[in-house]
């Protein structure tokens, strides 16, 4: 949430509750190690400030999970994969208003891809507390959670002792039975670890055991919290945005889905009836959905291992589904424990800038940047006869074509694992472009579902508002498909091809007759969209005031075929133009779909367009578009045709 928002939102909480979205407190930030130099990490989270915890693993080779707090201070860790005491290092040199700094050495190893989780202190999400014990039984242990924890992970950092874990998931008495982080073991009866003594929501409570409360040792506990409905986060302060649950496996690799009523960011699981590693994912690196018979890129807590394929599930627009039967994860009758933290933002962003961006190609990976996480793209060569190479976060590793009907492919390229950008495949060259966008409310919006050949399916989506235009695609090989586009200005009986040049169809078959609404569209039984078993990705797409705009017109030109004639602006309500426009004809029999965009050229002359229906290279020999500081203006020229008198069209365009 932007730093306007928030004030704002905490004038009118007439409680005082400061209001928080999921980015002010948890991030994840991929990094590649700079030693001898040290390097500062900027995630947004005030942790000098508000207190919290960082947490730092390798990813391309092997190193411990470093935990840093700003209880205990800089340069003091504990290890999620070792029992020994806290020790003293240079990994974390400073908690810093707007994250932290790294040191020379620890978790900053040259050239070596790392990731960092930031959890910052925030009521009804997480807190730190430290503590001496006194070898009583039913010692409390004071929190400011403000709300009973579902989560307590317990390190003794005076000596050698186990990671003791209490999670309400556990069992129904879950206060007799711990779990142990650094450690494969299942879940273990004990009264000594929590007192036989449910935790609440100001103390948690420790029995006589040395790994929690020996007289004289010293202790820190990272607290969870659990939201169930009562989460104080976002623009209106009533969502939820970490969950501490459970399932029980089913042994099927059509295994458990379990609904946390949102999309989760970060995972951590673990098998509580049976030895199994703990297994952590999170968005940045890997999470793809659905992730079928091929495990996620994981981290073991009680491992140092380093990044490796882990086991095969992904996430859903309101919550994950488990793809495999492995013992990690969906043992037969088998329970399992989870931490799951919801994707953000929660608050529309309040610029273009924010969700999108164009880029020619780098010499260095990542090979187009944005400034932002990239969550979907397309990208090729405008020069050349070339296809448009399309993928999202949520197909990491794979690609489709926006010209083709082929079905999506695996490719190593295909990379949203970076930071501030997106692609593997590198090389210094302004002929290649890619287009980037971030998902954000009210603005766009990705979702993975799977077919079911019954009319009136609906597919959850997490846009926040009604999507006024749709891309779906068929990702599996069992036959290939077009790309199926709704647009609002169309109405929800009338389909386009966004890989054909037609101008489209009235059917029932794809969008069932049926408007999207702000949480779920609605499938019929076309084949494209909704045939049983297939898998498919939807891109969806919002007007959001200022920054985008989904909208027709009727065009005032010359006439079809003819060079020359009217111009109209398209008024789009921005104030400094638009820098991305794409234009289809609903009218004219055969007419591609144009893309302009700033990078390349929307001025007063002519200017270069791309057709994302064609592998040809860009034209840039008319004056289709012009800039107009409210949106754009379109020309009537023969060669696009894009305001030929009485022909209806679609367009979208970013500011």
């Amino acid at each position: 949430m932007s730093n306007t928002k928030t004030v704002m939102s905490q004038a009118a909480n007439t409680q005082g509750i400061p209001l928080l979205d999921i980015t002010n407190v948890f991030s994840t930030y991929l990094y590649t190690g700079t030693s001898p130099s040290t390097q500062t990490i900027t995630n947004g989270i005030d942790l000098a400030g508000d207190g919290g915890l960082v947490w730092l693993k390798t990813r391309s080779g092997a190193g411990g999970n470093l935990l840093y707090d700003t209880e205990r201070g800089v340069s003091k860790f504990v290890n999620t994969n070792y029992d020994g005491g806290e020790t003293t290092g240079s990994g974390v040199s400073s908690f810093n208003t707007d994250g932290f700094s790294l040191g020379t050495a620890l978790a900053n190893d040259s050239s070596v891809r790392h990731v960092s989780w930031t959890f910052r202190k925030a009521p009804k999400f997480f807190d730190v507390v430290t503590w001496t014990g006194n070898g009583v039984a039913g010692r409390t242990i004071s929190h400011n959670l403000g709300s009973a924890p579902g989560c307590i992970m317990v390190k003794r950092t005076d000596s050698t002792n186990s990671w003791n874990v209490y999670h309400r998931g556990i069992a129904s008495d879950a206060e007799t039975d711990y779990l142990t982080l650094n450690l494969t073991s299942a879940a273990i009866d004990s009264s000594g670890k929590w007192n036989d003594t449910a935790p609440t929501s100001s103390v948690f409570t420790v029995g006589p055991d040395s790994t929690v409360n020996a007289n004289g040792g010293t202790y820190v506990a990272y607290l969870f919290a659990h939201n169930d409905g009562d989460g104080e986060f976002g623009p209106d302060s009533d969502q939820d945005i970490i969950k501490c649950g459970s399932y029980t496996g089913n042994g099927s690799t059509t295994g458990p889905v379990i609904d946390l009523g949102f999309e989760p960011q970060w995972l951590l699981i673990k098998n509580a009836s049976a030895s199994a590693n703990w297994e952590l994912v999170d968005n940045m690196r890997d999470f793809r959905s659905p992730k079928i018979n091929v495990g996620l890129q994981a981290l073991n807590p009680n491992l140092s291992d380093a990044e490796a394929e882990g086991r095969a599930y992904g996430a859903t627009a309101t919550g994950f589904s488990i793809v495999d039967n492995h013992a990690d994860v969906n043992a037969l009758n088998n329970k399992y424990i989870y931490i799951a933290i919801r994707r953000g933002p929660l608050a529309p962003p309040e610029s273009a800038t924010e969700v999108f961006d164009v880029s020619t190609r780098n010499a260095s990976e990542p090979a187009y940047t944005s400034g932002f996480p990239v969550d979907f793209a397309f990208a090729r060569a405008k020069n050349i006869s070339n296809n448009w190479d399309t993928g999202s976060r949520l197909q990491q590793g794979n690609r489709m074509f926006t010209n083709l009907t082929n079905a999506e492919a695996s490719n190593s390229n295909m990379m949203f694992d970076y930071q501030e950008g997106w692609s593997a495949g590198t090389g210094a060259s302004t002929d290649y472009l890619s287009w980037m966008w971030k998902r954000a409310p009210n603005y766009f919006d990705v979702v993975a579902y799977t077919g079911n050949s019954t009319a009136g399916h609906t597919v959850s989506h997490n846009l926040g508002v009604a999507p006024e235009m749709i891309w779906v695609k068929k990702r599996n090989s069992s036959s290939n498909s077009n790309w199926k586009v709704y647009h609002a200005s169309n109405g929800n009986n009338y389909h386009m091809f966004l890989n054909l040049t037609s101008k489209g169809a009235t059917s029932a078959g794809s969008w069932n007759n049926t408007t999207p609404t702000e949480s779920v569209f609605t499938l019929g039984t076309q084949q494209d969209v909704n045939n049983s078993g297939d898998t498919y990705i939807a891109y969806l797409f919002a007007s959001l005031d200022g920054v985008s705009k989904c909208g027709g017109y009727t065009g005032n030109g010359a006439g079809e075929y003819v060079t020359g004639g009217s111009s109209q602006t398209i008024d789009c309500g921005f104030t400094s133009g638009a820098r991305f426009v794409l234009i289809k004809s609903t009218s004219i029999a055969s007419n591609d779909w144009h893309v302009w965009d700033t990078t390349r050229g929307i001025i007063s002359g002519n200017d270069p367009h791309l057709s994302l229906n064609t592998t040809a290279a860009e034209v840039t020999s008319d004056d289709s578009v012009d800039a107009n500081s409210s949106g754009f203006t379109v020309n009537q020229v023969a060669a696009t045709n894009v305001n030929a008198s009485g022909e209806t069209y679609i367009f979208y365009a970013i500011a």
